[in-house]
C-alpha cells in the first residue's frame, strides 16, 4: 500500500489522500477537496483514480468529487446513510465492509458517528496498519460536533473502536490541526514531557511534509485519550468546579470537549 498524503494548503488546513496499489497503479482518493492537486498528483505518480472515498459529508471534504469523478470515471462510495447528503454516491458502506484498491490494497470500514452521524474511518489490512480517520480523530486532538454530530456518540467511537486499535496505527487524518492541539493539551496537561517535547518539534513545520503519528503517540499527547490521567482531571476540575471528585470517562471527554470549542 502506498499512502500520498496531499497538502491543500487552505484557510481549513484540509489533507487529502491517495492510497494506490503498488501492482496495479490503480488508487483511491479520499476527501479530495483539491482536485487539482488530487489529480496533478495522480499523473506524476502514474496512477488511476478507480475510487473516492468520503468520511463524512461536510463540504470541504466532498467539495471535489464531480470534479475527480468527471476526469477519471470513479465511483464514490461514503456511509450507507450519506447517499441523501453527498451527491452522486455509487456504494454506501458500513461496519466492516472493504474496500478493495487494486491487487493489494483492502481498506476496513469503521462506522464512526461523533463528528456526524454518517462518518466512517477507513483502516488498512497491512502489516504497519493506518488509519485514515476524517474528522474523527485528529493528530493530538478530537473532532468537533457542532455540525450534525453528537459527543457521547464521539466519546464512543473513541472508547470502543480506535481506543482498541493497533498501538502501532499510523494516523492519518482530515486536517493540520496538530500545532494547535498540542498547545490544548499542555493547557490541560502543563507536566505532559511528550506533549511538550513534540510541540517543540513540529512548530513551524511543513505541513506538505508533515509528522505523522501512530495510536501510541496519541495516547501520551492526545488529551482525548488521556481521559484517567489526575492531571487531566485535577485541571478540568478548575473550569468545572462541580466535577465529581472521580468523574467518569464520558464526563471527561465531553468537558474537554466543551472546553476545546471555545479554546
Amino acid at each position: 500500500m502506498i499512502v500520498e498524503r496531499i497538502w491543500t494548503a487552505n484557510s481549513f488546513r484540509n489533507f487529502n489522500y491517495l492510497v494506490a496499489c503498488p501492482d496495479t497503479g490503480e488508487a483511491l482518493a479520499i476527501d479530495p477537496l483539491d482536485h487539482e492537486k488530487t489529480l496533478a498528483t495522480a499523473r506524476a505518480k502514474g496512477w488511476q483514480i478507480t475510487q473516492v472515498l468520503n468520511t463524512h459529508e461536510h463540504h470541504d471534504h466532498i467539495g471535489g468529487n464531480a470534479a475527480v469523478v468527471a476526469a477519471t470515471g470513479a465511483k464514490v462510495i461514503a456511509h450507507h446513510r450519506a447517499a441523501k447528503l453527498i451527491p452522486g454516491v455509487d456504494r454506501g458502506v458500513g461496519a466492516g465492509d472493504v474496500i478493495k484498491v487494486g491487487k493489494r490494497v483492502e481498506l476496513e470500514c469503521m462506522d464512526t458517528p461523533g463528528h456526524t452521524m454518517c462518518h466512517i474511518c477507513l483502516r488498512s489490512h497491512t502489516d504497519e496498519p493506518a488509519l485514515f480517520s476524517g474528522d474523527t480523530l485528529f493528530n493530538a486532538g478530537a473532532g468537533n460536533v457542532h455540525n450534525g454530530g453528537n459527543v457521547a456518540d464521539l466519546y464512543a467511537t473513541f472508547v470502543d473502536q480506535i481506543d482498541k486499535l493497533p498501538a502501532n496505527t499510523r494516523i492519518y487524518p482530515g486536517h493540520d490541526y496538530i500545532e494547535n492541539n498540542l498547545k490544548f493539551t499542555l493547557a490541560r496537561e502543563p507536566g505532559n514531557e511528550a506533549a511538550q517535547a513534540l510541540l517543540a518539534q513540529v512548530t513551524g513545520q511543513d505541513p506538505a511534509h508533515a509528522l505523522v503519528t501512530t495510536l501510541a503517540d496519541e495516547k501520551r499527547i492526545n488529551t482525548f485519550m488521556r481521559l484517567d490521567s489526575a492531571g487531566v482531571i485535577t485541571r478540568l476540575r478548575e473550569d468545572f468546579p462541580d466535577l465529581p471528585a472521580q468523574p467518569d470517562a464520558k464526563t471527561v471527554f465531553s468537558k474537554l470537549r466543551e472546553l476545546r470549542n471555545r479554546w
